[in-house]
């Protein structure tokens, strides 16, 4: 009996192990299919990988559509949590609403204050924070931040205000402009999503700019049919919209004097972060559309081809009709690219950026990180952490992981909204939050898990 007591005592235990062990860490080191990739931020943590097929997509329930907002609270000493072998630091705080962050060729991090209207410089001195200083105010809710040209030695930074794109005469180690700025792109649609960010070819010769969607689900845009339709579709883009969403959902293209504009892709809804790979690939990082369900839509990140049509407003991962604008473009149903990668819906997919650092093992290098701001169209949370991509041989799989978690603190209420992420220049990862005005670097100190 005495034995037979110690059993019962040891299984007991156990099961309060497990009981109090966190979701993650039960499903670390699987995969989560189907629907059990649509979940909430309690199967969060480092090790969680999660892939969504466009078949596993539930059919669309308007109805189902809430508001969840999420209450965010003062940061006190709460840290990201990050996989085995990384370790997170401090390295700013103070900052108001940092959104995306960029890395300079010398290592200074630049940092969009949008609301304020201001481009912050930090610099470390080596410490545990960096020190800050305002490189440029009176901006217009500026977001993308580019250097150019390409290369150690850049002339000039480029800053994408939510209405023009900006560019200020600089050089590496420069705290304030050498000059004032000069207007490159005049008129960029207002209103609606107001993020635009920006990026260079590898060669220097195109700069790509995002402009998201000015409404929700293009619910002002008017309709069109018959001949008039037909005469839009012959001069515009595959895709491209009008009306009051005239040259939005887009990414445009054009060359670093700001001349010579196209539409480079359409129907990306909300394009708020981009990225270029070393081969020349543009990367978006997307907003999807609300008020379709729980888990729909999707949002995703992916690789951003030439010409390509992504579905807004009419069609959503392929050719699955919007029931909001039913029978409205059917020349457009085989006509849709499917994203990459499709992440949780309403996770709210932000800054995103390619890992060319050298500290981080191995196979880090190359991969894609994404900061995901959080939902608030979903009953269930999710979002609140930075993601990383899953590719083989440079390309997508569809798969991503779980790399930095822990702002979530219930169901109700954040300490952190993920925006930015950026490489240092030691190789560090550093990650922006908005919620409380803070970045945080991850660094690798010892033997991790590899991801699979």
């Amino acid at each position: 009996m005495r034995r037979s007591s110690k059993l019962y005592a040891f299984s007991i235990a156990g099961v309060l192990c497990l009981v109090a062990a966190p979701l993650w860490a039960q499903t670390a080191g699987r995969v989560l299919e189907g629907r059990a990739a649509f979940g909430d931020w309690r199967a969060d943590g480092p090790g969680t990988r999660r892939l969504i097929r466009p078949g596993d997509l539930p059919p669309p329930e308007p109805s189902q559509s809430v508001v969840n907002t999420v209450r965010v609270v003062h940061w006190t000493d709460q840290k990201p949590v990050v996989p085995t072998g990384f370790a997170v630091s401090l390295f700013a705080s103070g900052l108001s609403g940092p959104r995306i962050i960029r890395t300079a060729p010398n290592g200074d991090i630049f940092v969009a204050e949008s609301r304020a209207g201001r481009i912050s410089l930090l610099r470390s001195d080596g410490g545990e924070a960096a020190k800050k200083s305002v490189f440029a105010s009176g901006l217009t809710y500026p977001f993308g931040i580019a250097f150019y040209p390409p290369g150690a030695d850049p002339q000039w930074i480029y800053i994408a205000d939510t209405g023009a794109v900006l560019r200020f005469p600089y050089r590496s180690g420069d705290l304030t402009p050498r000059g004032k700025a000069e207007t490159v792109v005049p008129h960029l649609p207002v209103g609606g999503h107001a993020t635009r960010d920006i990026v260079f070819s590898p060669d220097g010769a195109t700069m790509y700019v995002s402009v998201g969607s000015g409404s929700n689900d293009a619910e002002g845009m008017s309709k069109q049919s018959g001949a008039t339709l037909q005469n839009f579709i012959a001069d515009h883009p595959l895709g491209a919209t009008w009306g009051n969403e005239t040259d939005r959902a887009d990414v445009l293209a054009f060359d670093p004097q700001g001349k010579n504009k196209r539409i480079f892709a359409t129907g990306i809804r909300n394009c708020v972060g981009m990225a270029v790979a070393p081969n020349g690939t543009l990367w978006c990082s997307t907003n999807e559309r609300d008020g379709l369900g729980h888990d729909l839509p999707p949002d995703y990140v992916t690789r951003v081809r030439q010409g390509a049509f992504y579905g807004w407003p009419w069609y959503y991962v392929g050719g699955n009709e919007d029931p909001q604008h039913r029978g409205e473009r059917p020349d457009l149903k085989d006509k849709v690219t499917t994203p990459d990668v499709l992440i949780e819906a309403h996770s709210a997919s932000l800054g995103m950026t390619i890992y060319d650092g050298s500290q981080f093992p191995a196979e880090y290098r190359g991969a894609y990180f994404a900061a995901q701001h959080g939902s608030w169209n979903r009953p269930k949370r999710t979002g609140y952490k930075v993601i990383r991509i899953v590719t083989k041989n440079g390309v997508p799989t569809g798969e991503y992981d779980d790399f930095a978690t822990g702002f979530v603190i219930n169901d109700s209420t954040v300490w952190g909204r993920p925006v930015g992420v950026t490489v240092d220049k030691d190789g560090a990862l550093l990650i922006s939050e908005d919620g409380n005005g803070t970045i945080w670097r991850v660094s690798f100190t010892g033997s991790a898990a590899k991801p699979q």
